[in-house]
């Protein structure tokens, strides 16, 4: 048997190479902070672009030279072993790596604290030849943060909320569950999977309190997750409040560390949903809590001598109110801020006081930071760019990025740390500037083996922001070519964005002989309040449409380069939704499709997501009876792959069985890959290579490509 030699052997293929280097962010920088005299970033890194152990790092920034302040490796031996709690946070988070994966700091950012195999650490920032301090403390220990002034560290574990000095001295329970099924201090759920918070205790500014997260699971339904590869090991128990059912009810403590407390009430009945909570020095803490259809919110500041609240704000909309994590907090002078929709103006806008602070038409995606100097903001100067800009107290607009790009921010002291993208480059730029200098911070994230080519449209009479990639080789009008549509197209996932690290993947299916279309109908976060909320009540109807006019518009802008009688679909989570249904209701356009790990039926996803879109269940079967797929199943005309993790535990197996087993009863083939092992991230990296590799062989074959 020959082999080949080392100049012989094939380029390593973008499927293997999205999949070791998870799918790209090995090696990167991320999670920076900014010291408050603009001095030092501290960030996480692994050490290259296929290690996925994270790192804790400082960046001089007067010299651009940096310090490693923590490595996993020297600290802890073996496999990382994790919580359930810490497994299932990390689902929540979408976090794939190992090591650390997040740190706390305190506001002088002297000291800094991790989590690594449920152990705590410790580290001084400022002193170069301190080491990396254990606590010995109770475990696992999950989601660590110090107290403002650095002396107490607050963790849960154990159903508690614990708090213990930063030497490792007077470690005690603070807030202590009431029984088995509640935690404290973590977030729940909901508020995790739905809502964007992914914290569960909050320290006071003067560092002598804690607001504390109660979550009593008792009401949430009992479902079990198993791993049939695994047969000798029994299912676990998982909560999981599906749309129509209860949900856990959340409330709050105010914890002192004197060991007094007190309760902070509020109409949890009728305001279930606890969506953020702000404690700053500007004023009292801010506790904004929701209707269960979410439509209105409730900002409550809290009087922490007895927990008692008074409303500052209401916001309302008819269909719902988006929940915009950091978006409702007090300015410096003691105006409450708050982004909300302008729906007059069909505008997203920061208002501060009893007047609107941004212009209308500036379109702010979320709020990054709040000084004296401003708010800093993501906007949205198109559907598809994303430029930061400090908007003023008095109005005035700075911007601190380009207008075109996709661009993320920290800021502090004067420095500013500004990651660039920009649809042209598979180069992700990190940059540290201050007032004399810019820093390039170092990544080590690979370069993917292929450079998408990238043309953007707005298609149709909405103007669909679409993303259209040919094969490398391609000649304009030499051949028309099959077409896969490779969409998210649901609400909160926007896929076609300035950045050509966005395309690699699509660049390389449509290397092995398609036109690729990537287009973000309506619903998705593209544009203003109102195009978002077309979806209200129906999920299903505007997804489809607008592919059917995303893939209208690329075949009419080339009409010798694509070939409509050959338009597959493929799509994971929503998108697995959205390519089951788009075979099911148009067969006369799409001609096959990929699911994967779709939502099938609506009554088994959860609640905050699900009602906000189609109502409660209970109330109006109506809408989900039109959205859901098993009754469709007769109509099935196309081929069809279904694809599913066997331990996904936010959109179960049982989505695909059902679905299945319809098609099934009907008499109608098609094809279902299941993944063992596998939730809803297919981290492993033989899974991601491999998933993709029969994706496109399922597709040549149903297409004829």
């Amino acid at each position: 048997m020959s082999t080949l030699r080392t100049d012989e052997r094939q380029p390593e293929s973008f499927p293997r190479q999205n999949a070791r280097t998870h799918r790209f962010s090995a090696g990167a920088p991320r999670l920076y902070t900014v010291s408050p005299d603009g001095a030092r970033v501290v960030f996480v890194r692994s050490l290259g672009g296929t290690d996925v152990v994270g790192r804790l790092w400082e960046l001089d920034t007067a010299t651009g030279q940096e310090r490693l302040l923590a490595d996993p490796t020297a600290l802890h031996e073996g496999a990382e072993e994790l919580s359930h709690e810490e497994r299932a946070r990390r689902e929540r988070m979408r976090e794939g790596s190992s090591g650390i994966v997040g740190y706390a700091v305190d506001d002088a950012v002297a000291h800094a604290v991790f989590a690594l195999s449920g152990g705590l650490y410790a580290v001084d920032l400022l002193d170069p030849a301190a080491a990396v301090r254990a606590l010995d403390v109770p475990g696992p220990v999950v989601d660590p943060r110090l107290s403002p002034d650095g002396e107490h560290v607050a963790y849960a574990a154990g159903h508690a909320l614990r708090v213990v000095r930063r030497d490792g001295t007077d470690d005690r329970a603070l807030v202590e569950a009431r029984h088995g099924a509640e935690q404290c201090g973590l977030a729940d759920f909901i508020a995790a999977e739905e809502l964007e918070r992914s914290r569960g205790y909050w320290w006071s500014p003067e560092s002598d309190a804690l607001i504390v997260e109660r979550v009593d699971e008792t009401p949430v339904q009992q479902w079990w997750i198993s791993d049939p590869l695994h047969p000798e090991q029994a299912p676990y128990p998982h909560r999981y409040p599906a749309a129509g059912t209860p949900n856990a009810a959340v409330s709050l403590v105010v914890a002192r560390l004197d060991g007094s407390s007190a309760e902070i009430p509020w109409d949890n009945r009728e305001f279930p949903y606890l969506v953020d909570v702000s404690w700053t020095r500007y004023g009292d803490p801010l506790v904004v809590v929701s209707t269960r259809d979410q439509r209105r919110f409730l900002v409550l500041a809290v009087d922490t001598r007895d927990g008692s609240t008074r409303t500052v704000a209401e916001l309302a909309d008819p269909q719902w109110v988006d929940a915009s994590p950091g978006g409702r907090r007090w300015a410096p002078d003691g105006r409450l801020l708050t982004l909300r929709a302008d729906r007059e103006s069909d505008t997203y806008r920061l208002h501060h006081g009893d007047a609107w602070l941004s212009p209308a038409g500036l379109q702010v995606r979320h709020v990054v930071d709040v000084s004296a100097d401003g708010v800093l903001v993501a906007t949205a100067p198109t559907a598809h760019d994303q430029a930061i800009v400090l908007v003023g107290w008095d109005g005035a607009i700075l911007p601190v990025s380009g207008p075109t790009g996709w661009h993320l921010v920290r800021s502090d002291g004067g420095t500013t740390v500004l990651v660039s993208r920009s649809i042209g480059s598979t180069e992700v730029v990190h940059e540290v500037r201050t007032a004399t200098a810019i820093q390039r911070v170092t990544s080590y994230a690979e370069r993917p083996v292929v450079t998408p080519r990238v043309v953007l449209l707005e298609s149709g009479e909405h103007r669909l922001p679409t993303a259209v990639l040919f094969p490398s080789d391609h000649v304009p009008g030499s051949r028309r070519l099959p077409v896969v549509m490779s969409p998210y197209g649901g609400p909160h996932g926007q896929q076609v964005v300035a950045s050509g690290t966005s395309f690699g993947e699509d660049q390389w299916l449509a290397d092995q002989g398609f036109v690729v279309v990537v287009a973000d109908g309506r619903g998705t976060p593209a544009r203003g309040p109102a195009w978002e909320r077309a979806v209200h009540g129906d999920l299903g109807s505007f997804p489809v449409e607008d592919q059917v006019a995303a893939l209208a518009a690329v075949a009419a802008a080339y009409p010798d380069d694509v070939d409509t009688s050959r338009v597959g679909i493929r799509g994971w989570s929503f998108g697995g939704y959205l390519a089951a249904l788009a075979v099911l209701r148009r067969p006369d356009v799409f001609h096959a499709a990929v699911a994967g790990a779709p939502v099938t039926d609506w009554r088994l996803y959860d609640t905050a997501y699900t009602e906000r879109y189609l109502g409660d269940p209970t109330q109006d079967a109506g809408p989900y009876d039109a959205c859901s797929l098993p009754a469709l199943a007769p109509g099935l005309e196309r081929p069809l792959l279904i694809i599913h993790g066997l331990t996904d535990d936010n959109v179960v197996v049982a989505h695909t069985l059902r679905l299945s087993g319809a098609l099934t009863v009907a008499g109608r083939p098609h094809a279902v890959l299941p993944l063992s092992g596998v939730t809803h991230m297919t981290p492993q990296e033989e899974v991601a290579e491999n998933k993709l590799l029969l994706e496109v062989d399922f597709l040549r074959r149903a297409l004829d490509a």
